[in-house]
């Protein structure tokens, strides 16, 4: 039989098959509200993964200038060379001065963090944040236990009145490391367009690789409650000079 012939041949019985058995291009239609869901998820998450450092950089200089962000501040030489660093800041309409003694009280058992105290306290701190300033809890030294928790406390690294109190956690080994990271918290008060700019920054030096999995979900905690206490802060200096 000619070639020509078996190909008609074969094209003819192919279109009289039955449907069930020319039909599995057909179950790709089937399939296409599943790709499409498929798609949209594929296409969130890059949106998400793209957008992700950014959103993290906003979080971690809220407030802040460039300027800031790049400037070294009282404490950075308590922690050189630190895996993550985040600068936030707020304006205050009130010097440095006046300012100041909020700062100094920071702490559990003191004047608090000025923060969100219900949530502080889930957690057990017994966090009860001042409105007035008490003359006890105005000379921090180096090497005062500064309390996040009753039973959790970093130390006084650095105190300069009125320009900069910072807290140090840093652990003796990593083998001896109770958390996964050293630690400092600086408050800075710096001269500002209406009077002071509150600066605080934190940095983070690793101790074990899996160290990032704890520090990046708890930067987003620490904009959090890192945000109310500025506002906390610039609140109780500004209206105390109305007063």
């Amino acid at each position: 039989m000619p070639v020509s012939r078996c190909r008609e041949g074969l094209w003819s019985l192919a279109g009289r098959a039955p449907r069930a058995l020319r039909g599995p291009m057909r179950t790709h239609s089937l399939d296409r509200p599943a790709v499409r869901t498929l798609a949209a998820t594929a296409a969130a998450v890059g949106v998400a993964v793209s957008a992700y450092p950014r959103a993290r950089h906003w979080g971690r200089t809220f407030g802040a200038t460039s300027v800031e962000v790049a400037a070294t501040l009282a404490g950075d030489g308590l922690l050189p060379h630190a895996d993550v660093v985040a600068t936030r800041a707020v304006d205050v309409a009130a010097p440095p001065a006046d300012v100041w003694p909020w700062v100094a009280q920071l702490g559990q058992g003191r004047g608090g963090f000025y923060s969100y105290d219900v949530l502080e306290n889930l957690a057990g701190c017994d966090i009860h944040s001042a409105d007035h300033v008490e003359p006890a809890w105005q000379d921090p030294r180096v090497g005062d236990p500064f309390r996040l928790h009753p039973d959790v406390a970093l130390e006084v690294g650095l105190v300069d009145p009125p320009r900069a109190l910072v807290a140090l956690g840093r652990a003796p080994s990593a083998a001896e490391a109770t958390v996964p990271f050293d630690f400092t918290w600086a408050f800075v008060l710096r001269p500002g367009p209406v009077g002071t700019r509150l600066v605080v920054r934190e940095r983070y030096r690793y101790l074990t690789p899996w160290a990032a999995a704890v520090v990046e979900p708890a930067s987003w905690v620490s904009l959090l409650m890192t945000e109310r206490m500025l506002r906390g802060i610039r609140d109780r200096a500004e209206g105390a000079l109305l007063r």
